[in-house]
Formats: structure tokens, C-alpha cells, sequence
């Protein structure tokens, strides 16, 4: 993956050449000036290129960019943007630095498989990737020291398409980095050559070359094994984001743990603290403890430090989430590693059992035995992990488990509407953001008067609506099938009731709950005065039959002319997609299979919309849930006979709630039709879920409760 030269500084005039600086910082996808600069430049071009400035800049004319270079109103967006952009990058006014200005200096290292940041950097399948690339925008935010570890996937997640009976199939296209905020790190001043890291997988070494991504404040160094340094075979190790069998997956994970570690070194790195977000990069701790020693150390007194130094975040309860690796092919790349720690055959293979009896060597085990802090990602699962790992602590008793939670939240200027952005600077203070975790402050949303949070709603769900059609016209135009067309929403009432469901097509998910009883489905869909749409999107796993199954079903239920083309699923779910529908439909749909959803984030960032959430009470709904700020899918009891009874009654007490409270609350208008009540629950969602469910809470959690003691245990 060799990248042109890039002439972007040659292109651009010195008058506006910071905007490749400006670029190639992802900073401005999370500020709302620097992307309406972008704008200023080629609206058309801007939307073309999938809202990527380095692909926007490296097609606009250069003559189209003197003629900016000598616009005042141009220049003073420019120069207004630029001046944010050093005052975000500076410690002056940031939280971290701030409270703790003797802990600055040495980062927190935090190493995740996938981060979702853009789509221009295809680099993340779903909710882990989206979640580490919040934390790490906020972390920016706070002046917090923190980069990122992480891969350059080639081919990265999959694209996908749906065949005419609704199957999904997987396309990888290959990821260009001469069109993506993204550059290679040199090993030398005068940036002549590439840096490449060695780290041997098995019997065989092989070459990673590093990348640095910029988002605010915050660097990711990203590991690439596909050039011609290496073998074909090996270059595959960076091909695809969770693809390939077992044995890919441990030639994987040990060049996230190992070899991330290794890519710190040569960076001249130290951290003080360690990050794992979940198992992925657990061998990262074996590295740590093979560095001590072979400098002297023994096993226990290495493992007391990695233990100081190492927080482990775990997310999900469900089994096939965590890496279980059988013990032979453990021993066939490790056989050679384990002396090197100290210890035997026997010893090593332990680190990754919970008991005697275990049947693999399990990543999230030894991650538990390693890092000295763990936390669940909502209070619900940490209940349920404190009772899934205790096998690993077989002395405690379930409850002094020692895995804690911090539960997840969002980061709110990526995710939050224009139009809610406008409502909230005009009622709240322009610097609303700046304290979005001020619990006070969102007491004054209750005195917005319901037309302006209506009207802003209704502006959000008609852009949704513009999406969903330019996406059918792009369907039709490149497949000429007229029923894609139509099951991709072309049908859609804008001012009837909208539920969207979005996110992976897991079985546990249950995304074809409402399809339990059909007959009383239609009825809702075709309530004459009280119509209910929906809307589906979502991925399975390319290797997940029955999630595909989902797909395939809801799919044609889309397609049935009996549903009245009030079913739409919306193909390729990205980030893009997602922006749209958590701040474009009514009521955000979320009903798992309790405990299953470890925390869950697409309906916080549709809470911070104005979005109504109707939810199982799991994972962060469980705590955010008050009885009036949404509603919740109960049955009324926690114990079924089987699964087939647990839908049914959930089905039925979803229908229930349907008919008696959503759809009536939401038709039921004064003279200029707004749904007083629907708005009044609106305020309540968004007081009750924005200051609370946000990354500027989680972050600042994670660092009080966890990295700063660790940072202080690493000064001693």
C-alpha cells in the first residue's frame, strides 16, 4: 500500500496553505466550521468525495482555489477555523492539563482493533470501532495524553450489497491512502524512509510499516504488512478487519500486541499506562513482560508493574466475542516465547485459563490475569461479567469479582444534528459543548419552546427522507432493479411515525422481533389514522449465516406489497448512514435478547437528537430509563420456558406499547400540529441522557478513576 507523493503543498496558495494541515487532521469532522469551510470551496465536489477533504483537495482546480485564496468572506472562515484549531491544540484551556498538569508528559497507550473515526478511514466494522473513536476524540477534547494502536486494514470492513432475494454479499474494495487523511512515518528527518518494524509471528519475521493518523490532539500509529517487504502470505495479516480463520486471527492479535508494542519502541515511546480495548491486543501484556525480564526482572515482579499500569475494558457478555485459541496452535507460535518470559509450557497455557478445565487459551482470560483494572461497559454488565469471569478468581465470591464498569457514552459533536446543535447553542449558551456534562445545564431545555424542538426535529427527519432517496436513485441507476428501489424506502411518509432499527445482525440483536405477529404488524402499518414506518439497516458478520437470514428476511417483508412500502431497509450501513437515522427518525428501536447487549450506544446518540428510545432494559438503558423520558419493552418477568416464549411476550409487549402509548402520543396534535406530549418526553430524554451518557463523562471517569492513579503508580 504505497502511497504518491503528495502535492497538496504545491497545489495549494500560500495564503490558504494551512488547509492541508486542516485536512489531514480529523479534527474537522467533529467541528462543524472547518467542514462548512470545506463546504465554502465545492459544495457539489464535497459531497462527491464522500465529504473527504484530502480526496476534495486533490480535485479541486488550483485555479478554483486562487480565486478563494483572494475571497474575504473565504479567507475570514479560514483564518476564524484556523485560530480554533490551534486553540483546540493547545493545553490553555483544557480540562486534563488543568487538573493534572504533572501528568502530561508521558501518554496513556490505548490499543484497540478497529477505530471508528470517518469513513473515509474504513478501518471499523460497528460499536467497538465507533466507541474507541469517540474515546479518543474526546480525549482530544480534554487535553487528555493519549494515542491510539491500532492496524491499516487494506481492504478494511466489507461493503455490502444485497442480491434481489435480499442475501447479503460482502465486497472489499481497497482502501487508496493517497485519498484519506492518513501518512507514513519516516524513520529519518530529512522523511526520505518509510518506517518499518520487525516482529516475528511463528518462525517467520515480518515487516510492519506505520502509519499516523491525526484526530485533534490525539496520534494513531497504525500497523500495515501489505508491501512488498513481505511475503505474499504475510501481507494478508492487514487485509481485512475480522476475517480469515483462527489461525489468521492469532497472526493478527499477536501483531496488535506484540507488534504495537514493538512500533512504540521504535517511536521512542513509553507509556505509563496501557489500554486494552477488549482482548484483541492482550499479548501486548506478554510483550511488556518479556522486555522486564530480559532486562533482569522476574515474571512476578514484571507482571506486579504490568498490573500497576494496565486497564482492560471488556464488551460483551457473548461468548463467540472473546478469542478462545486451542492450545496446540498457542504452542505453535509461542513455543520459543515462553522461555523468554521465565516460564514453562504449562505456566504460559495458564495465563489463559480461568480453571483447570478449560478448552482454549482464551485472550480475555489472560487480559483478566494481566491488567490490574477492569471494567464492564454499563452497571448491568458488569454485574453479568463479574459472574461470567468468576471462574478466574475462583476464591471471591461473584459480587467482590474485582471487573467494575464505566459506562459507555458518546461523543457528542459527532453525532449531534445541525439543527439540534443550533437549538441547544441558542437555549443552552454557544459554549454548550464545552459543558455538556454539566447536569444543570440541561435543566434549561425544558423552556425551549416545543415549536423550535419540533420544527429542528422535523428539519433532521426530512434530510433522512433527501438520503433515502438520493441512495434509492443511486440504486436504481447502477442495478436498474425497481424493487431495491422500492425496499429502500422510496415510500416513506415523512410525517408519519418512523422507528428506525440500525446496528450488527446478530441473532442476539432480534431484528425481526416486530415480524412475530405479522397480522398485527399490518394493522400498525396500516392504521388509517395512525400509520407506524420502519426503518432497518445494519451488517452481519460475512461468515454469519443466521444474521444474514435477518437480512434476508426483513428484506423481503420490505419488498411484500401487502406491507405498503412501509418497511425499508437501507443497504451498506456506515457511519454516514448511521449520523442520518439517529437524527432523523422518531423512535430509536433497541430490543436484544437481555443481558446480551453489553451497553449499547446508537440510542444515545439518537437521545442527544431528540430521538424517543423504546428499548429492552439492557445494557445503558437499564440506568438511563426513568419512566418518562422513553419507554421500555417489559414483560413482566425475568425467566422464560424458552427463547420462542421470550419473543413471544416481548413481541407482544412491544406491540402493546405500539398501539397503546407511541403511536397515540405521537398523532396527538394541538391547532399547529405539534405533539405537545411527544416533545415534552423529547425534553425529558435529552435532559436526562445528554450530560450523563456522554464521552466527556466516560473519559473523564476513566482517567479519575483508573489512568491517573495508574499514571501515579508509574512515577514511583
Amino acid at each position: 500500500m504505497q502511497a504518491e507523493p503528495l502535492l497538496l503543498s504545491e497545489k495549494i496558495p500560500a495564503r490558504i496553505a494551512r488547509l492541508e494541515e486542516l485536512a489531514y487532521n480529523f479534527w474537522w469532522s467533529w467541528h462543524r466550521g472547518s467542514r462548512d469551510l470545506f463546504k465554502m470551496l465545492d459544495r457539489t465536489l464535497w459531497r462527491s468525495t464522500g465529504h473527504n477533504p484530502v480526496k476534495m483537495l486533490r480535485e479541486v482546480p488550483r485555479d478554483h482555489l486562487d480565486e478563494f485564496a483572494a475571497d474575504p468572506l473565504f479567507l475570514r472562515q479560514y483564518d476564524a477555523v484556523l485560530m480554533a484549531l490551534d486553540a483546540d491544540l493547545n493545553n490553555g484551556h483544557l480540562w486534563f492539563p488543568s487538573a493534572y498538569p504533572d501528568l502530561t508528559a508521558s501518554p496513556i497507550a490505548y490499543f484497540s482493533a478497529e477505530f471508528g473515526l470517518h469513513r473515509s478511514l474504513p478501518i471499523y466494522s460497528g460499536g467497538l470501532g465507533v466507541l474507541a473513536g469517540d474515546h479518543c476524540k474526546e480525549a482530544s477534547d480534554i487535553g487528555l495524553p493519549l494515542l491510539a494502536v491500532g492496524f491499516l486494514y487494506e481492504m478494511g470492513y466489507f461493503r455490502q450489497t444485497l442480491t434481489s432475494d435480499g442475501w447479503q454479499e460482502a465486497v472489499y474494495p481497497v482502501f487508496e491512502t493517497k485519498e484519506a487523511a492518513i501518512r507514513e512515518v519516516m524513520c529519518d528527518d530529512e522523511g526520505k524512509d518509510c518506517l518499518f518494524v520487525p516482529v516475528e509471528v511463528g518462525d517467520r519475521e515480518v515487516q510492519l510499516q506505520v502509519w499516523r493518523v491525526q484526530a485533534g490532539r490525539v496520534n494513531f500509529y497504525l500497523m500495515d504488512a501489505h508491501h512488498d517487504l513481505n511475503k505474499p502470505w504475510d501481507q494478508e495479516l492487514t487485509a481485512r478487519l475480522y476475517g480469515g480463520d483462527q489461525e489468521m486471527r492469532i497472526q493478527q492479535e499477536i501483531v496488535l500486541g506484540i507488534g504495537g508494542m514493538r512500533v512504540l519502541r521504535a517511536l521512542g515511546v513509553d507509556p505509563a499506562v496501557y489500554h486494552l480495548n477488549e482482548g484483541h491486543s492482550s499479548f501486548l501484556a506478554l510483550e511488556r513482560a518479556r522486555e522486564m525480564v530480559e532486562a533482569g526482572k522476574s515474571f512476578e515482579e514484571a507482571c506486579q508493574i504490568i498490573s500497576d499500569t494496565t486497564h482492560f475494558t471488556t464488551h460483551t457478555p457473548v461468548p463467540a466475542g472473546h478469542d478462545v485459541f486451542p492450545f496446540n496452535l498457542v504452542e505453535r507460535y509461542f513455543y520459543n516465547y515462553w522461555p523468554r518470559l521465565g516460564l514453562g509450557r504449562e505456566e504460559f497455557m495458564e495465563l489463559g485459563c480461568a480453571n483447570k478445565d478449560c478448552n482454549g487459551f482464551n485472550m480475555t482470560v489472560l487480559a483478566l490475569h494481566m491488567a490490574g483494572q477492569s471494567n464492564g461497559v454499563s452497571k448491568l454488565h458488569g454485574e453479568v461479567s463479574r459472574q461470567m469471569w468468576q471462574a478466574v478468581w475462583p476464591e471471591k465470591q461473584v459480587g467482590e469479582v474485582p471487573i467494575t464498569y464505566v459506562t459507555n457514552g458518546i461523543h457528542v459533536p459527532s453525532w449531534v444534528g445541525d439543527a439540534m446543535n443550533a437549538i441547544y447553542r441558542k437555549h443552552l449558551g454557544p459554549d454548550w459543548i464545552e459543558q455538556q456534562d454539566n447536569l444543570a445545564l440541561w435543566e434549561r431545555i425544558i423552556d425551549v419552546p416545543d415549536e423550535d424542538l419540533w420544527a429542528a426535529h422535523m428539519h433532521l427527519k426530512r434530510k433522512l427522507m433527501s438520503l433515502i432517496r438520493e441512495l434509492a436513485r443511486r440504486a436504481r441507476v447502477e442495478r436498474r432493479d425497481p424493487e431495491q428501489v422500492l425496499t429502500s424506502g422510496t415510500l416513506l411518509d415523512p410525517e408519519a411515525l418512523v422507528i428506525g432499527f440500525a446496528r450488527r445482525f446478530a441473532t442476539y440483536k432480534r431484528a425481526t422481533l416486530i415480524f412475530h405477529d405479522v397480522d398485527r404488524l399490518k394493522r400498525l402499518l396500516h392504521n388509517e389514522y395512525r400509520p407506524v414506518q420502519f426503518i432497518f439497516a445494519g451488517k452481519a458478520h460475512p461468515a454469519d449465516d443466521g444474521g444474514k437470514r435477518l437480512i434476508q428476511h426483513i428484506y423481503n417483508a420490505a419488498r411484500d406489497p401487502s406491507m405498503g412500502g412501509r418497511i425499508a431497509f437501507i443497504e451498506d450501513y456506515d457511519m454516514r448512514v448511521a449520523r442520518y437515522l439517529v437524527q432523523g427518525v422518531d423512535v430509536w428501536l433497541n430490543n436484544p435478547r437481555r443481558p446480551h447487549e453489553a451497553s449499547g450506544t446508537s440510542g444515545q446518540k439518537a437521545a442527544i437528537n431528540g430521538v424517543l428510545n423504546l428499548s429492552i432494559l439492557d445494557g445503558w438503558w437499564a440506568e438511563g430509563y426513568n419512566g418518562a423520558n422513553g419507554w421500555a419493552i417489559d414483560a413482566g418477568q425475568e425467566e422464560f420456558e424458552s427463547e420462542w416464549a421470550q419473543d413471544t411476550a416481548e413481541a407482544e409487549a412491544l406491540y402493546n406499547l405500539l398501539e397503546d402509548e407511541v403511536a397515540p402520543l405521537f398523532y396527538k396534535r394541538d391547532a399547529d400540529d405539534v405533539p405537545r406530549g411527544w416533545v415534552r418526553v423529547m425534553k425529558e430524554s435529552i435532559r436526562t441522557a445528554a450530560p450523563v451518557f456522554c464521552t466527556r463523562r466516560m473519559v473523564k471517569e476513566y482517567a479519575e478513576r483508573f489512568y491517573v492513579p495508574a499514571m501515579r503508580r508509574a512515577q514511583k
